[in-house]
């Protein structure tokens, strides 16, 4: 047996004869090619013209750079050999119409943390796969906000060191590795599992003075570290690439929060569901780890627009179940005693 199966081998033995599966392999290889030129052009750095450069803002108003439209022109470009009919993408206003009639449809991240292009920091391409379907008013028109539970297969491809595709198609997460010699993606991390247990959390600390009152406390019981209800000391990480973000957790545990705040247009969280929360989720746990709002559980939300956000926190399965608990205590405390009441970095 080959020691590292190509993406191609895997795909090829997990749909077998059956022809939705077919389906669904053939669009992660799309994806699989066209992020092999966005990794081409990523890794030539400045010497790929103008990858740096603001050129305008995108439909929901955040800043684009050249490469997050280069991304986007090439990944649809390669979806056009697969059985795709839509593609929604964090770049576009309106869904793209692919190919009438195929089975599924895509949404995209095409570059996920490109903020980070000129810092060599990990950036990435987010991908979820959908079955096309009609809405139930039975209008004809088709059903392009599904909840995660939906998703046929996610992943995202991560631009760093090496160039790796992280994915699950409802069949655990599975790490395939670019091999630069010749371009395959390979296998090399199976049936991956997030540890339930972690010392390491992320989120963005200067941002504090927004939070409410569970997210605070939270993260006071953290860094009170040792001498604080948690009795243990943890670290504390923060990329601002979600790719690098799960990539990291993926790979030792931790737990990653970018909860909702009182800034504005930040009540409802920042993150969108659908390109991005919904994605993250399905690999994170088909890891057997969590996703949640710390309400909800982020693939059961209904989707009510394309470009939705929703405030995004999963890793340890235990460490976010622990964030949920401050959630719903009505005195958002914690597993604090009257002791630590007035204790933390954070605490008013």
């Amino acid at each position: 047996m080959d020691q590292f199966p190509t993406l191609k081998s895997y795909l090829e033995g997990w749909a077998g004869e059956d022809v939705h599966r077919e389906a669904v392999a053939e669009t992660i290889t799309a994806i699989a090619d066209g992020s092999r030129i966005i990794a081409g052009i990523i890794s030539a750095g400045p010497l790929a013209p103008k990858i740096e450069a603001e050129t305008s803002v995108n439909s929901d108003g955040d800043a684009q750079k050249d490469l997050d439209v280069i991304a986007n022109d090439i990944l649809i470009d390669a979806l056009w050999s697969a059985p795709v009919s839509y593609v929604l993408s964090e770049e576009l206003e309106k869904p793209a119409a692919i190919r009438a009639f195929e089975p599924l449809y895509v949404a995209l991240d095409p570059l996920d943390g490109s903020s980070n292009i000129d810092t060599n920091v990990s950036i990435g391409t987010i991908f979820s796969i959908l079955p096309m379907s009609q809405k139930a008013d039975g209008d004809n028109e088709p059903d392009l906000l599904q909840p995660g539970v939906n998703q046929l297969a996610a992943g995202y491809v991560i631009y760093g060191p090496q160039t790796a595709m992280v994915l699950t198609v409802g069949a655990g997460t599975q790490i395939f590795t670019m091999d630069p010699k010749d371009g395959e993606f390979r296998l090399t991390g199976r049936d991956i599992s997030v540890k339930p247990t972690t010392n390491e959390f992320a989120i963005n600390a200067s941002n504090f003075r927004h939070w409410d009152r569970h997210v605070r406390s939270y993260v006071d019981d953290c860094l009170d570290g040792e001498a604080g209800p948690r009795n243990q000391n943890f670290n504390m990480r923060w990329i601002a690439s979600l790719v690098a973000e799960a990539h990291r957790i993926l790979s030792r545990g931790g737990i990653f929060l970018y909860p909702g705040d009182t800034r504005e247009n930040y009540s409802a969280g920042r993150l969108r569901l659908v390109y991005e929360a919904n994605p993250i989720a399905f690999l994170i746990e088909e890891a057997h780890g969590s996703a949640t709002t710390g309400l909800q559980d982020i693939q059961r939300i209904e989707p009510t627009s394309l470009h939705q956000r929703v405030p995004l926190i999963f890793g340890s399965k235990t460490e976010v179940e622990r964030v949920e608990r401050y959630y719903t205590e009505l005195h958002p405390v914690g597993d604090r005693s009257p002791l630590f009441s007035q204790r933390g970095l954070f605490r008013s």
